[in-house]
């Protein structure tokens, strides 16, 4: 796997008004070589098209369309998240002032020494002072 994928990420994939050339070149890199997520990613990403759903934003066809499409890569949900969940995630919480959510990825990435892709601006300030390779900007 060549990155850890977050739900910021993915979802300014999905959404063609916040896509950038860099989450483009993030995801032709995921297609390519895929990618690495925690298991709640897949419940961020169905909670955040859902919601999008309420307000309005895409249809239930588009929201499955995205789900499908999702599951056309090679994004791989890592078994062990929980075993570092109440140890190493929470200290990266704790050492960041992340919420729990967002410091799953990046014990993630330090863990497996991968870049991280995410667009949340917390999120990047923390794995920039771990000194994981950010992409998605």
């Amino acid at each position: 796997m060549s990155l850890v994928l977050d739900g910021s990420a993915t979802l300014a994939w999905l959404y063609p008004d916040e896509s950038t050339d860099m989450i483009l070149a993030v995801f032709d890199e995921v297609i390519r070589k895929g990618a690495t997520v925690p298991w709640l990613w897949r419940i961020e990403v169905a909670n955040s098209l859902t919601m999008a759903v309420r307000r309005d934003r895409v249809t239930i066809d588009e929201r499955a369309a995205s789900l499908a499409d999702l599951d056309q890569l090679m994004i791989v949900t890592d078994r062990d998240t929980e075993l570092h969940l109440w140890t190493d995630a929470l200290l990266l919480a704790d050492r960041h002032r992340l919420t729990v959510y967002d410091a799953t990825y990046l014990e993630l990435a330090v863990r497996l020494s991968l870049p991280l892709a995410t667009l949340d601006k917390d999120l990047r300030k923390a794995a920039q002072r771990e000194r994981i390779p950010l992409l998605g900007k």
